[in-house]
């Protein structure tokens, strides 16, 4: 369910909503607009229903969530989503071009690239240190190293990083590095691999899977919120 706050609630009311949420076993995450605080109660309907809400100081109203993805759709969210990394946005009106080598492979190649994106006005370096490949004997990345040469492109360029994670296990050596954790297609449905980058403190590129639906991706999306 949602709970809308009254405009001009304070931090002491929203904070009371939040505990009456959790004493019963439930999540909530709170989503402050310009005028409004909304909080989503993500747990058991009939546990939420029983703990009186609408009768907290500071709450407008209560409206129950129908859809299975809750805190990722525009009744949790009516505003866009503006991202922010390291000056360079994305989301409401800002239009981003992330581009460079599919492939992380030389020094020269990525410097190369990097300074072809910056001069071309482009907004971030998207490159692949760890690279999913159909055979086990194809080139599957640089890994660390190829993490490293994009970290030293962003310093002499400024662009941020944007780079594929694939297994968990390689999450803290990309978090030490990249700007943006991007995942790829083949891993929108690793559910495992989005519930770790949920508790990163990093922005998330998920693309979509060739069969998937933009429902079955918006629940992709939710496991990524959920977990944040």
């Amino acid at each position: 369910m949602m709970i809308i706050m009254q405009e001009g609630a304070t931090e002491e009311q929203i904070a009371h909503v939040v505990a009456r949420i959790e004493e019963v076993g439930a999540s909530a995450h709170v989503s402050m607009g310009e005028r409004v605080t909304v909080i989503g109660a993500i747990g058991d309907r009939e546990e939420l229903a029983g703990a009186p809400l609408e009768a907290c100081p500071g709450v407008d109203r209560v409206v129950a969530i129908l859809k299975p993805y809750k805190l990722v759709g525009r009744e949790f969210h009516p505003h866009d989503t503006i991202v922010d990394v390291r000056g360079r946005k994305l989301g409401g009106g800002h239009f981003a071009i992330i581009a460079g080598p599919c492939s992380v492979e030389t020094e020269e190649q990525v410097m190369a690239a990097a300074r072809a994106v910056a001069a071309a006005g482009g907004s971030m370096l998207r490159g692949g240190a760890f690279k999913p490949r159909s055979s086990p004997y194809a080139f599957q990345g640089l890994g660390v190293e190829g993490l490293k040469l994009l970290a030293a492109a962003r310093d002499e360029t400024g662009l941020p990083i944007v780079t594929e994670l694939m297994d968990p296990r390689d999450l803290e050596a990309l978090l030490e590095y990249a700007d943006i954790v991007q995942i790829g297609a083949r891993n929108m449905q690793n559910f495992q691999l989005l519930s770790e980058v949920g508790r990163a403190d990093k922005p998330v590129l998920l693309k979509r899977g060739l069969s998937a639906t933009i429902e079955e991706w918006l629940m992709a999306a939710e496991y990524i919120v959920q977990r944040g």
